[in-house]
């Protein structure tokens, strides 16, 4: 197995880079990589820290780093160690300079800006929160997106997810022995998505669950005739209700969340709005 020591360096958060080098490595099944994270990296001082990390275990050097001061020692530092060092968003902001006629503005963390787009995430965030597993449900019309599925079908990291993308979102619990509040079925605003899995991953999963609160497996939550019978009933729920149905089996978070927001766009489209469920990041 090849080791590699990946360096990302950013003059804000990191998350964009981050992002950038987890999708690139799970392209890759063999190599352990060990990452060093250097986020909020604005003045020499703290870069001439960073570098003796560098030197102590040298790697590619993936990087945002605006001010030109800074950016040069770094890349002078990596071409005297011999380093393979990559500014992640040059190709892409040289494109769109090119393209929109305008200079890049070279402001770090400028994504970061508080703006409306900020705070209406924000705003986004505390909805979510605060209407979680099925929690007032008066104030579900709001809602931009509406999750429903049965226990660990991934609803509440899915709506935090979205939510981190703008969207206001409301998640209920099918259960069978407690239909949801006729509200639900009442909605007009809110997309309504069902979200369903494979009994067997879902045993799984709420057996691990079980054990993480030290309780016992052995119960009807986990019982596999009373947990096909969970999914069938919440099956016919969005069935006879025309709801859009994502099965989660496969899919991760991120997944299902980018399956969401396409359902989301579709309806905006059919609805005649300009405004598709793109949230500005």
């Amino acid at each position: 197995m090849t080791r590699l020591h990946l360096h990302l360096l950013s003059d804000s958060t990191g998350e964009t880079l981050e992002m950038i080098a987890k999708a690139a490595l799970a392209q890759f099944d063999h190599a352990e990589v060990i990452r060093h994270f250097w986020p909020m990296v604005r003045s020499l001082q703290h870069l001439e820290r960073i570098a003796e990390e560098l030197a102590a275990n040298p790697g590619l050097v993936l990087y945002t780093l605006v001010n030109p001061e800074t950016r040069m020692k770094l890349e002078e530092f990596c071409r005297a160690r011999g380093l393979p060092h990559i500014a992640a968003l040059d190709t892409v902001t040289a494109v769109l300079e090119d393209l929109l006629q305008e200079q890049a503005k070279g402001r770090p963390g400028r994504q970061h800006v508080l703006d409306d787009a900020y705070f209406a995430r924000v705003d986004a965030i505390q909805f979510t929160i605060a209407h979680d597993d099925g929690v007032l449900f008066e104030h579900w019309e709001e809602a931009d997106i509406v999750l429903a599925g049965v226990s660990r079908s991934s609803k509440t990291p899915t709506s935090i997810y979205l939510a981190n993308r703008g969207y206001k979102v409301a998640n209920i619990p099918v259960v069978v022995e407690s239909p949801p509040p006729p509200e639900l079925f009442e909605l007009r605003k809110p997309l309504i998505v069902g979200l369903t899995t494979a009994p067997r991953r879902l045993i799984e999963i709420r057996r691990n669950r079980l054990l993480t609160l030290n309780e016992t497996p052995d119960t009807a939550y986990v019982d596999e005739q009373r947990v096909a019978e969970e999914l069938a009933f919440a099956r016919r729920m969005f069935a006879d209700n025309g709801w859009p149905v994502i099965d989660v089996t496969r899919r991760s978070i991120e997944e299902t969340a980018a399956a969401v927001i396409r359902l989301y766009n579709e309806r905006a489209m059919q609805d005649g709005s300009h405004q598709t469920g793109i949230k500005p990041i």
